[in-house]
């Protein structure tokens, strides 16, 4: 168990409910002090669970209700081919069991944004497996042989991002991203409202900037700066109404920053 910064009583409450008769569960818990951001966090763990073995690595949210069985069936499904590196299970909303958060992605390399496929769809999707462009950082199950080969995931992005940039690295490395159906979680994020922070509006304009230019083809990456300068107009007439001044502020410095090079965590002023 990695405690990433917590300003709480978590790591207490873990080693107590560990420590506690008759639980019989064993885990190493690792209070890491400063929050070193998803992918700072994560590596932790993943170096940990390889130097001790693990053929597979699993990411998973804190904020998650699992399907007994879809730990296994994402391994059967690893298992079935050597070219698949990366999976993941069909996600839906905890408090909508049979409305989808994910079931599938795409990454537009032009507008610099990652899609959830068959977002709030209540439809069934079967049970075959199919690829995908990326398999979301809240439930990810990856080989050991990956890892090996394409290193963990880069920490710069600090939130948000970072596990597309995981997938699409292990797709260059000749790895299938793949979604099993078969294999079902619930995610504790609510179906009725989606509020963004300008945090949140700051590191997915920046972010999906850096992801475009580290994966991003010539034609694309031209594309985008002239898509950026018509975002930038619009922005600054968002400015000058109040209500949607956060969210402007927080896009341009977000374009500002990908510009100067600026990663890993920032403060935003109001």
């Amino acid at each position: 168990v990695i405690d990433n910064g917590s300003a709480d009583d978590s790591v207490e409450r873990i080693k107590g409910f560990l420590n506690s008769p008759p639980n019989k569960l064993r885990a190493a818990v690792y209070d890491l002090q400063f929050n070193l951001g998803f992918a700072g966090g994560n590596n932790f763990g993943i170096k940990y669970a390889l130097e001790s073995g693990a053929d597979y690595v699993l990411l998973l949210n804190n904020d998650t209700t699992v399907a007994p069985d879809f730990l296994t069936k994402l391994i059967e499904v690893g298992e079935s081919g050597k070219e698949i590196g990366v999976l993941g299970p069909v996600i839906y909303f905890f408090d909508e069991p049979r409305r989808i958060w994910f079931g599938g992605s795409r990454i537009n390399r032009l507008r610099n944004k990652a899609t959830h496929l068959h977002y709030g769809e209540t439809r069934n999707l079967g049970t075959k497996f199919f690829e995908t462009d990326y398999i979301t950082g809240c439930a990810l199950l990856i080989k050991k042989e990956v890892i090996d080969k394409i290193g963990p995931m880069t920490e710069d992005y600090f939130l948000y991002y970072e596990d597309a940039d995981w997938n699409l690295r292990a797709r260059k490395a000749g790895y299938k991203i793949v979604l099993a159906p078969a294999a079902k979680i619930w995610h504790k994020i609510s179906a009725s409202t989606k509020e963004f922070s300008p945090n949140y509006i700051y590191y997915h304009v920046r972010n999906g900037l850096i992801l475009s230019r580290r994966h991003g083809t010539v034609l694309t990456k031209s594309i985008v700066h002239l898509l950026i300068a018509w975002t930038l107009a619009k922005q600054i007439v968002k400015l000058l109404i109040p209500s949607k001044r956060s969210w402007a502020k927080a896009t341009i410095n977000g374009i500002s920053d990908f510009y100067r090079g600026r990663t890993g965590p920032i403060t935003l002023n109001s």
